[in-house]
């Protein structure tokens, strides 16, 4: 592998993205699933949520916490994540400029075709994989996230090559060191199948009361056990994960909808608009009412985008969170 190629490759990145994406920010690009990202201030550790994704970096970095865990993801190295992951992280600036970088969200139909395709040449999965990983970084995959950039500049380039493109970034990935990761997705036993359809109903159903002790049963375990899978795969339990979901919710339906506290405590299944208000201080640092004007603010507008992720303006008080 040639470093000078490795890094002409990187330099194209930042100079696509910085075209790409002028406005701070995560966004939506042409390409359904594809993400964004510009951060022009370093920002302190804070709560974010990701959606199942690759994010590849092509200038700066960001540092992740995840219980005992610490990761780091650059334009040396790339993270995966394989489920809806609350955890914490910090952004640092490149020498040169603001934080770049695209998250390309991961399709199981797609992955399970290119599994089946690849057959006895894919590499068997561990036994357990974590959930989040950084990865070094090829020139395969360095060149592919090129061409998906290029692609990105014309419309018609999008619609035709791009999907073939986001195929190939994937593909890579799952020949890596830690294609695993992906691989687990597919071939999951019983009980980690239980706790991913657990976290979908959670993101689908945020509002709605949970219930442990049903959903213990309709998963046919106990109640103990349940709370042992569900921190092995996420760091957290059952009910801390809802409420994380829930704030980072109600926070984009604030910023996105213009409506008040109250009305987005509500809406998100919070019967106390007071507890939303202390837990909301409590994971962000901010009220809700300066955090939602800190999201507009950021973006220059009176509504803040709808994209996976976001990024706040001032200080320390940047987020990016899940907000499907």
């Amino acid at each position: 592998m040639s470093m000078d190629a490795m890094e002409k490759n990187r330099r194209r990145m930042v100079e696509l993205l910085g075209d790409l994406a002028p406005l701070e920010g995560t966004r939506e690009s042409l390409l359904e699933g594809v993400k964004l990202m510009r951060v022009n201030c370093a920002v302190q550790r804070i709560p974010v949520m990701y959606e199942p994704s690759i994010v590849i970096v092509a200038q700066g970095r960001k540092r992740g916490y995840l219980g005992d865990q610490r990761f780091e993801y650059d334009s040396r190295h790339y993270l995966t994540l394989t489920v809806p992951l609350p955890f914490e992280c910090e952004t640092e600036m490149g020498e040169d400029g603001p934080f770049l970088g695209i998250a390309v969200r991961i399709d199981l139909a797609m992955l399970g075709e290119l599994v089946m395709k690849m057959g006895s040449e894919l590499q068997p999965a561990p036994a357990a994989e974590s959930s989040v990983t950084a990865t070094p970084m090829d020139m395969a995959l360095s060149d592919a996230v090129v061409r998906l950039l290029e692609a990105m500049r014309s419309p018609v380039d999008a619609a035709v090559l791009g999907p073939q493109v986001m195929r190939e970034i994937v593909y890579r990935v799952l020949c890596g060191r830690r294609g695993g990761a992906l691989q687990s997705l597919l071939e999951m036993d019983g009980t980690r199948m239980q706790m991913h359809r657990i976290l979908h109903r959670m993101h689908s159903e945020y509002a709605r009361r949970l219930d442990v002790g049903r959903l213990a049963q309709e998963a046919g375990m106990s109640v103990s056990a349940l709370h042992h899978h569900f921190k092995a795969l996420t760091e957290t339990s059952p009910l801390q994960y809802l409420k994380t979901v829930r704030l980072h919710k109600a926070r984009m339906l604030m910023a996105q909808e213009s409506l008040g506290a109250s009305v987005a405590a509500a809406r998100v299944g919070y019967e106390s608009a007071s507890q939303f208000s202390r837990e909301f201080k409590r994971m962000f640092g901010v009220s809700p009412m300066d955090e939602t004007q800190r999201l507009r603010a950021a973006f220059g507008t009176g509504r803040a985008s709808q994209d996976t992720y976001q990024s706040a303006h001032q200080d320390a008080s940047r987020v990016s969170s899940l907000a499907s």
